[in-house]
């Protein structure tokens, strides 16, 4: 991968940045848009009157287009231009997020989910070759910080956007809010981006065989990372079924990558260091980001029984401290080593994830605003070096492919991860309230000793001494699965910090890059 000197301009033009910029909010609706309206999932389900299992679809349909589409949008924004590519599923964007919105039941709900995940996953990758194809080098860290803001800062205020305007209007408008965002970005879009000349010719000897396994594979894939632990894993046919075709397909899809001539997508990007260590980085990125704001909310409603804006309330203490420390990212990666950035990032993550693995019964936001606060520092100072570490050094035709491809990862690793803590959360419960059962047993005298207390106390509010001593040891049940579930909440935690920390051995490997910022050569 070498490098190709050039003469960069010395003021960049507004209009150019009015385009980088329209791209970036195109990124921030769709990363919002899985979080938002997971925090209005219930009120969605109950008036479409579908059950908690079939109201998943309505967030797996999503994310299984976007796996998909995300890796297509380098090679399909070559066939018919960016600008135009963008510009068409912008307004795709905005038009399904109203029928989402006008859904009459389940099944046009999910349909209308996977046509919004399809043409917003083409937002996300394109903001990013946007930056690497207009800026120069010199100015590129400038556009990774406003993708960073897209990418770390859209999903910690989801819930809480997604939680007061259902709270306050009714779920309906977390789509109707795309449409001014998107409405602006049609016109920065038209305005801030050239056109060039479409290749439709490409069609003629797109890599389809490539396509199709990766749709296949990847789609598999993602719905069983989604939906494994709803359906007990391998103990779904389902399940099994797709983990065959995914196992099948995606070992197909690289075997045609690696050997064809014209790939739509250039995988032997992974061979090369930086690139491959940071994706490694990338997908621990996404355990960590992702998993955070799985983990902690269904903490904050379970055990606290917060509600949705009260969720909110808690995790935009991560979001809002980042926007006022991303803009400094630049200028700090022009005096300190970016890969010592990302070790500094990692570690202030992975620390404030160890913060919240002391969970008790009582702990709610005055006690997580310190851990969010720590995590707020952490995140910018990964996401913005690491991806000018990725980046250093590509030739102008792999833009596409590495931002499809580092997309894809850090998706990956969310979902990965997501997949990982329900099961995980399940299993520990478990493992922690047999390990309690044994302790608060009905033969222990203290525990006797504590039914009798409690036996006395409901007969003194009323009650019987059969129904006095049933709810004496009811309560007392429900108190050990309480405990147990936050131990296994706490596992989760340290589940992610131990993620975030063994990525740091890959920094270790990556090579020093110019601290200019600069990415693709021009």
């Amino acid at each position: 991968m070498a490098n190709v000197s050039a003469v960069e301009p010395e003021r960049i033009p507004l209009r150019t940045w009015i385009g980088v910029l329209a791209s970036m909010l195109g990124a921030f609706m769709a990363v919002l848009d899985i979080q938002i309206t997971n925090a209005s999932l219930q009120e969605i389900q109950a008036s479409l009157g579908a059950t908690l299992e079939e109201g998943s679809w309505i967030s797996t349909a999503y994310l299984v287009a976007e796996i998909v589409v995300i890796p297509l949008t380098g090679w399909l924004s070559r066939v018919f231009s960016l600008r135009l590519y963008l510009l068409v599923n912008t307004g795709l964007f905005i038009l399904f997020s109203i029928c989402c919105a006008w859904a009459w039941d389940l099944n046009s709900m999910i349909v209308f989910r996977a046509l919004q995940g399809f043409t917003g996953g083409v937002l996300i990758p394109s903001s990013l070759t946007v930056v690497l194809t207009t800026l120069p080098p010199a100015k590129q860290s400038i556009g990774l910080a406003a993708f960073a803001i897209t990418a770390v800062f859209a999903p910690s205020i989801g819930p809480t956007l997604g939680g007061w305007l259902t709270e306050n209007y009714s779920w309906e408008y977390s789509f109707y809010i795309n449409v001014f965002p998107g409405a602006l970005m049609l016109a920065g879009v038209w305005y801030g981006i050239k056109q060039v000349q479409p290749q439709i010719h490409l069609l003629k000897q797109g890599d389809w065989w490539g396509i199709l396994s990766m749709a296949i594979g990847l789609g598999s894939l993602q719905v069983v990372l989604e939906e494994g632990s709803r359906k007990d894993w391998f103990g779904s046919p389902l399940i099994v079924r797709l983990s065959i075709i995914a196992v099948i397909f995606l070992a197909l899809f690289f075997f045609i990558e690696l050997t064809r001539k014209q790939p739509f997508i250039n995988l032997s990007l992974l061979r090369y260091r930086n690139f491959g260590l940071a994706s490694v980085v990338n997908v621990s990125l996404g355990i960590g980001l992702y998993g955070s704001i799985y983990i902690l909310p269904l903490y904050l409603a379970q055990i606290q029984q917060y509600n949705a804006l009260q969720i909110g309330e808690v995790l935009i203490w991560a979001g809002i401290p980042q926007l006022f420390i991303i803009p400094f990212i630049p200028k700090l990666m022009q005096r300190i080593d970016v890969r010592f950035m990302v070790a500094l990032g990692v570690t202030l993550f992975a620390i404030s994830a160890f913060m919240n693995a002391g969970l008790t019964n009582q702990t709610g936001l005055d006690q997580l605003r310190w851990s969010q606060l720590v995590r707020a520092m952490g995140q910018p100072l990964i996401m913005v070096p690491l991806t000018s570490i990725a980046t250093a050094g590509l030739n102008p035709k792999d833009a596409g492919s590495a931002s499809g491809l580092f997309n894809m990862m850090r998706n990956m690793g969310g979902s990965l991860g997501i997949a990982v803590l329900a099961t995980l959360l399940t299993s520990r419960e478990q493992f922690h309230s047999n390990r309690l059962g044994d302790a608060v047993s009905l033969y222990n005298p203290e525990t006797q000793q504590r039914i009798d207390q409690m036996t006395q106390y409901f007969i003194s509010r009323g009650a019987d001494l059969t129904t006095a001593q049933n709810q004496a040891i009811a309560s007392i049940s429900n108190v050990v699965r309480r405990e147990a579930f936050v131990m296994a909440f706490n596992d989760c935690f340290y589940f992610i910090g131990l993620a975030l920390l063994l990525s740091g051995i890959a920094i270790l490997f990556i090579k020093k890059v110019k601290a200019t910022g600069g990415a693709v050569a021009h």
